[in-house]
């Protein structure tokens, strides 16, 4: 028989053909109790092993989410079983929708600190990113009728169990297999928990302004930033509704994809500021990028000065970075304004005094 050539294919089936990932019982045994390191586990071999037979056990299974219960009413397949754990995502993301829009409430600002530097592991030292987040944060936070929400990134290199897990490129096979917020974590099974993203979602949803401080990181952004970045990919044109795809079945998201997706824009007008600090290459093709990528989302440039980027100690030695950005009073006051920025232009969008040119026109194409 010959392969099917692009005419004979079904649109809708999946790819195959990439190894299987499977480990062996007794790989994975060694994988898991490697966790126990140290001689407080040693007298609790007897217990670890039934916990990794147990392990084994669900893993085996499959068990990616071991509670779940009936969608209800809500969703198109009432009795199809949801992960509790989404549902709780979902009932955040909906409380935080409430608060954002609230005419009533303050204007709230979610500051990121998109650094991985911290005094608290192996850099010893607190990172300028964290400095210039506090710039920002006394601006914002000492107006009458804000509330500001700090996520400091930085807790993924310092904290016990942070972790944000990568994207698994669910909205590359079809935008409707990419649920909103995300489905793929956690799995129990792959023991891949205390995934944080599902306390980061309502985060950006409550939010009328984000700011992101960010270093360069090799001509990019830091790896926690991007790992946010991409998992908030369902933010933009994600399902809400993982009972139309009977969770994760390529072939029926292929098809409601096909039939015609509206791409909901989850995070939509909400106003943007970012300043991108680097010492000697990548700060403007960084900043421009983050801009970009926001603007693809649908949020909105606060106004020219809320994009920022500068060098600080520039060809300087790292020693010296913090001495250099206390000598550098000009970006210190940049930060500031572009945190003015963000204020005014929330509180003028709130006021229904601005409207971004375009943004009320239909796009012809989505993604």
């Amino acid at each position: 028989m010959h392969a099917p050539d692009e005419a004979d294919r079904d649109p809708t089936a999946p790819r195959k053909g990439m190894p299987d990932p499977e480990l062996p019982e007794d790989q994975f045994r060694r994988r898991f109790l490697s966790q126990f390191a140290g001689p407080s586990f040693d007298p609790l071999s007897d217990e670890l092993d039934r916990v990794a037979q147990a392990a084994w056990t669900e893993y085996a299974a499959h068990r990616k989410s071991p509670q779940t219960r009936k969608a209800g009413p809500e969703f198109a397949n009432p009795d199809y079983d949801l992960s509790v754990e989404w549902l709780q995502a979902r009932e955040a993301i909906g409380a935080a929708q409430r608060l954002h829009d609230d005419r009533a409430g303050p204007a709230r600002f979610l500051l990121v600190n998109a650094s991985p530097r911290t005094e608290h592991t192996c850099p010893g030292e607190m990172s300028k990113s964290y400095r210039l987040v506090e710039l920002a944060r006394k601006v914002l936070a000492g107006q009458a009728g804000t509330e500001v929400e700090l996520l400091d990134l930085s807790r993924l290199t310092s904290e016990y169990g942070r972790h944000i897990h990568p994207c698994k490129g669910c909205f590359s096979t079809a935008s409707a297999l990419c649920h909103w917020p995300c489905s793929c974590y956690p799995n129990h099974s792959l023991g891949q928990t205390q995934d944080w993203m599902n306390e980061i979602y309502p985060m950006w949803v409550a939010a009328h302004g984000i700011m992101i401080i960010t270093p360069v990181h090799w001509y990019q952004v830091s790896s926690p930033l991007k790992l946010m970045m991409d998992r908030l990919v369902c933010a933009d044109g994600g399902n809400p509704d993982p009972t139309r795809t009977h969770g994760k079945h390529a072939d029926e998201a292929k098809a409601i994809e096909l039939a015609g997706w509206g791409y909901p824009r989850h995070l939509e007008g909400r106003l943007f500021a970012v300043v991108v600090h680097g010492d000697v290459e990548g700060a403007e093709n960084v900043r421009r990028s983050i801009c970009d990528w926001l603007s693809f989302m649908h949020l909105c440039q606060a106004g020219p000065k809320a994009a920022l980027d500068r060098y600080i100690g520039y060809w300087r030695p790292y020693a010296g970075s913090h001495l250099e950005l206390d000598a550098d009073q000009a970006v210190q006051e940049e930060v500031r304004n572009a945190a003015r920025t963000l204020l005014e232009a929330v509180r003028q969008t709130r006021a229904g005094r601005q409207l971004a040119a375009g943004m009320r026109l239909a796009a012809p194409r989505q993604k």
